[in-house]
């Protein structure tokens, strides 16, 4: 599963994301899409952690918090439609 971080800071760095996500397991993947034509950060990450439960545990504790100054949403990321 991979979890998807919206509303994120354009500041976050992946090492503040695997910090973040540490302490609930161990981070696997950590993607912070950049706009092509800008290069800045699009707002959004996605994470992987090795065990889907930590995941769940992540994104209950996570959601809604706030976090460098905005609030997060966080859930299960949806399949990239083709």
């Amino acid at each position: 599963m991979t979890i998807y971080i919206g509303n994120l800071s354009y500041q976050a760095t992946e090492n503040d994301l695997r910090e973040v996500f540490a302490e609930y397991g161990t981070v696997k993947r950590v993607v912070l899409p950049v706009d092509r034509e800008t290069g800045r950060m699009r707002g959004f990450a996605f994470v992987e952690m090795t065990e889907d439960n930590h995941e769940d545990t992540a994104i209950t504790d996570l959601d809604g918090a706030e976090w460098m100054g905005r609030q997060l949403k966080v859930n299960k990321a949806k399949p990239k439609e083709r």
